[in-house]
C-alpha cells in the first residue's frame, strides 16, 4: 500500500505507422529500471489515454508489466466517463498484474457533477476494485476538482488509499492533508510544487517530467525524506524552469520531445497533438543543457542530461 518516491507518468510512443511502439516502451522501461523510481503509471493523462482505443491500452499495460522490474509499484489508468466502463478497465488492470488503479474523474457533463456524484461514482468503482484505488484530479485537464471536503469523506473507504492532486495548488494540497487519515497518501503530480508538498506532507509524485529527468525527481523527493531541506530547495529551484518549459508550456509533445534528448524513446505525439516548433525545440535543448552545466552531483546523486 505504500505509494512513497517517485513515479513516471509514462508516455506512449508510437511507430512510424502511427501504432503502439511495444519496442519503444520496452526501451524506456528497462532504463526506468536503473533510476531510482519507485514504479510506473502507465495510461495516466501523459500517456495520450484519451486518444487510445481499448486494445492499444492493453498493449501499453503488457508491456509495461513485462518489462518493469521486481518490486516496481505498477499503477494503472482506468479513469473513464461512465461508472460501469471505469469499473471494467480497472478490473482488467488488476487482471494484468497491476497493484492500483488511478481513476480521474468523469467530467463531461459538468454542470452535474456535484460532489455527491463523485463520492457516489468513487465509491461504486472501489467497492468493485480488486486493487486499491487512487483518486485523480486533474483539472487543467477536466475542468473539474476534487476538494478537500469529499477527498475526506473518500478516504474513509478502505479501498480508496490515496489520491494524485495535480491542480499545483499548494493550498489545496494541504487541505487535503489535514481533511484525510494519516494512512491516506497524497501524490504531488506537478514538478513545480513539488518541494512545498512533500515538506506539507505528500508521500510522493508522479510526474510528466520523470519521463525525461527521472534521477533528478528522484533526487528532490529522496532529499526531502532523509530531511536534507537545502538540497532539496536547490533542486526544486533547478526543477521549476524544466517543469515550466517541457511540461507547461509544451505539453506532452514537450515532454515527448525532451526525451528523446536524454536517452528514451519520446517520439511524436499522436493526433490532433501536433510535433514542437523549431523554437520550442531549441527551447528545451537550451535548458537541458544548461542543466547539464549547471547541475552539481552533490545536488542530483550525479545525475546527467
Amino acid at each position: 500500500m505504500n505509494l512513497a518516491g517517485v513515479f513516471p507518468a509514462l508516455t506512449t510512443p508510437f511507430s512510424a505507422d502511427g501504432s503502439v511502439s511495444i519496442a519503444d516502451i520496452k526501451h524506456n522501461i528497462t532504463k526506468y529500471n536503473t533510476t531510482g523510481l519507485a514504479g510506473y503509471v502507465a495510461i495516466g493523462s501523459t500517456g495520450e489515454s484519451v486518444l487510445l482505443s481499448r486494445k492499444e491500452v492493453d498493449t501499453v499495460f503488457i508491456a509495461v508489466k513485462e518489462s518493469a522490474a521486481p518490486g516496481m509499484r505498477l499503477i494503472a489508468g482506468t479513469g473513464a466517463e461512465s461508472t460501469g466502463e471505469t469499473i471494467e478497465r480497472t478490473k482488467r488492470a488488476a487482471e494484468l498484474g497491476y497493484h492500483f488503479a488511478l481513476v480521474k474523474t468523469p467530467y463531461y457533463y459538468k454542470p452535474l457533477y456535484k460532489p455527491e456524484v463523485f463520492i457516489a461514482h468513487f465509491r461504486r468503482v472501489a467497492d468493485a476494485s480488486p486493487i486499491p484505488v487512487i483518486l485523480y484530479s486533474v483539472p487543467q485537464f477536466t475542468g473539474v476538482a476534487l476538494e478537500a471536503p469529499e477527498v475526506g469523506v473518500l478516504a474513509q473507504h478502505p479501498n480508496i488509499i490515496g489520491i494524485k492532486e495535480s491542480s499545483g495548488n499548494v493550498q489545496r494540497a494541504a487541505e487535503m492533508l489535514a481533511a484525510v487519515p494519516s494512512s491516506f497518501q497524497i501524490l504531488v503530480g506537478s514538478a513545480s510544487m513539488m518541494f512545498p508538498s512533500m515538506v506539507l506532507g505528500a508521500a510522493g509524485a508522479i510526474l510528466a517530467l520523470a519521463s525525461p529527468l527521472p534521477e533528478l525527481c528522484v533526487a528532490l523527493v529522496n532529499a526531502v525524506r532523509t530531511g536534507d531541506l537545502e538540497t532539496a530547495r536547490a533542486l526544486q529551484a533547478i526543477i521549476l524552469p524544466a517543469s515550466k518549459v517541457i511540461v507547461s508550456q509544451c505539453g506532452i509533445p514537450g515532454v515527448k520531445y525532451a526525451m528523446d534528448q536524454t536517452g528514451y524513446r519520446g517520439g511524436l505525439p499522436r493526433q490532433p497533438l501536433l510535433p514542437l516548433s523549431e523554437d520550442q525545440k531549441q527551447a528545451i535543448r537550451e535548458l537541458l543543457a544548461k542543466l547539464g552545466a549547471r547541475e552539481p552531483a552533490r545536488l542530483s546523486g550525479a545525475v546527467s542530461v
